[in-house]
């Protein structure tokens, strides 16, 4: 069987969602699960109908959402120990910078997280870590989570669109816009962090 073939069964299968779910709590503390591969795939099969978009993006989103909060009681449950085992001076200043960042800007910090593979994990496992409080947690993170379903799903539905007749087309338009994404996200972050440090720098006084 080739490859188109054996994808078209496999999203065709109504055990695809109970698989879209799995993959998607897995990657919320197993970040090397492909997640969003996997979303915007069954985005690309959804123009013809199966899978139903709807439900694709409320199963991505939902998966989400269970392993991000698996991901928060690991940090909660053995974060803080693994903090404590860091030198004094590194362990304060860990864990007051990571405090400070997630009081002021935790909502950002875990939406814009949610498009970086491996920073969703690192993010929420600190979020548990520093008691960051349950409901607030829950409430950002639905919002990321959802989010993330809706537009993974939708990347790869644009995809589909515009090479209706080529779902391997498809799927390559979808996998390199959510690509571009990440490149921009992660591009507008390095400046960011580089703007911080060198305010702080022209900041420290000089004898």
């Amino acid at each position: 069987m080739d490859l188109l073939g054996l994808l078209h069964d496999t999203m065709s299968s109504p055990w695809v969602y109970l698989a879209l779910f799995a993959i998607a709590v897995l990657d919320g503390f197993f970040p090397v699960v492909p997640s969003e591969t996997a979303v915007i795939t069954a985005g690309v099969f959804a123009v013809s109908g199966t899978p139903y978009l709807p439900a694709v993006i409320l199963v991505a989103a939902a998966g989400a959402l269970v392993g991000d909060h698996v991901s928060y009681a690991i940090g909660r449950g053995g974060g803080a120990r693994l903090i404590g085992r860091l030198p004094h001076g590194r362990r304060r200043t860990a864990i007051e910078r990571a405090r400070r960042g997630i009081a002021t800007r935790g909502g950002l910090i875990l939406t814009v997280a949610r498009y970086v593979p491996g920073g969703r994990t690192a993010v929420t496992l600190t979020m548990g870590a520093v008691r960051f409080p349950r409901r607030r947690f829950l409430a950002f993170d639905a919002l990321a989570a959802g989010s993330w379903g809706l537009y993974s799903a939708l990347v790869g539905y644009v995809g589909g669109l515009a090479f209706e007749q080529d779902p391997l087309r498809g799927l390559l338009l979808g996998l390199g816009l959510a690509l571009t994404v990440t490149v921009v996200v992660e591009l507008a972050r390095w400046l960011g962090n580089r703007r911080r440090s060198a305010r702080s720098t022209a900041e420290i006084p000089v004898r």
